[in-house]
């Protein structure tokens, strides 16, 4: 996973993790679902990267 796809992913996390604390504090349950699913998204997106990168380094210990 290249540093900047990380950065991106990150800051998609903590993004939707900042949306819930907003919504679990003004009762806004739209904002509380919203976050979640961005953060789960990105959760998503970085353990893609992390399966295409340990088959990535099979592959090299192989070769």
């Amino acid at each position: 996973m290249s540093f900047t796809d990380k950065v991106k992913n990150k800051a998609e996390e903590l993004t939707g993790k900042a949306k819930q604390t907003i919504g679990d504090a003004t009762n806004n349950e739209r904002l509380v679902a919203e976050g979640t699913t961005e953060e789960m998204s990105a959760k998503a997106k970085q353990a893609g990267e992390h399966v295409k990168d340990a088959a990535k380094d099979t592959r090299d210990a192989l070769s």
